[in-house]
């Protein structure tokens, strides 16, 4: 799978409408995708999506969908309905949910469907109070082969584990990572984080970047920046 330009999607962390599109505002979508998580999508509604979809956004609804099978479908169905493109599931709802999920989005214009493996939040101490003894690379793994023999099309990983899935499963497999940060600055919240530049190399096919970008002085600058530094990587 070739990525298609841009590989950048703002994550839009804002906590009302008026917020986010303000930004919005001042992106192209030439140069950026967009994300749109719970919170914004709790606040505002389908409305805003279908909003960014007719200004020529591609959108990643990033709502994580885990729950009973038949649940999950509808969901991932509704979310189609909206001209999104792309969607998730988590992949700790199994095999049975996964394939639910794909099932529901049979036709060649779907959205990209992929799973959630590990949040980038999560490391080591995380997983051993949920009771599970494998490491975040060793669970990361085994997820991203459920989501890819339920015939996902791909996974959110950290860049950290890019490498190893683009290896396993072939560039056809799409990777997605948050947890990108820029050098220099602080990592907030997250434990598994990369630069853009460093993360592409890793095999990355799309990065997720919110804070850097949307807390800049000049998030447009930034996001300019960054698109300049990935195509430096690449060549």
């Amino acid at each position: 799978m070739k990525p298609e330009a841009p590989r950048v999607i703002v994550a839009l962390d804002f906590p009302d409408c008026d917020s986010a599109l303000a930004l919005v505002d001042r992106l192209d979508p030439a140069l950026c995708r967009l994300k749109v998580g719970k919170e914004l999508f709790t606040r505002c509604g389908p409305a805003l999506v279908r909003s960014l979809v007719d200004r020529k956004f591609d959108v990643f609804l990033d709502l994580k969908f885990h729950d009973i099978p038949n649940t999950v479908a509808r969901a991932c169905a509704a979310a189609a309905d909206l001209g999104v493109w792309m969607i998730n599931v988590h992949a700790l709802g199994g095999p049975a949910m996964l394939e639910a999920a794909r099932n529901a989005l049979p036709g060649r214009d779907s959205p990209l469907l992929i799973a959630v493996t590990l949040l980038t939040s999560s490391g080591p101490r995380e997983l051993e109070a949920l009771g599970i003894t494998q490491s975040p690379c060793e669970l990361v793994q085994r997820l991203a082969t459920l989501t890819a023999d339920a015939g996902l099309d791909g996974v959110v990983c950290s860049s950290q584990e890019a490498a190893m899935l683009a290896e396993r499963h072939g560039e056809g497999f799409v990777l997605v990572t948050p947890g990108i940060r820029l050098l220099g600055a602080a990592d907030d919240d997250q434990l598994r984080v990369m630069t853009p530049a460093r993360a592409v190399a890793e095999g990355a096919h799309y990065l997720v970047i919110g804070r850097p970008i949307v807390q800049s002085r000049d998030p447009v600058q930034t996001l300019l920046t960054i698109n300049s530094d990935i195509s430096d990587s690449a060549v």
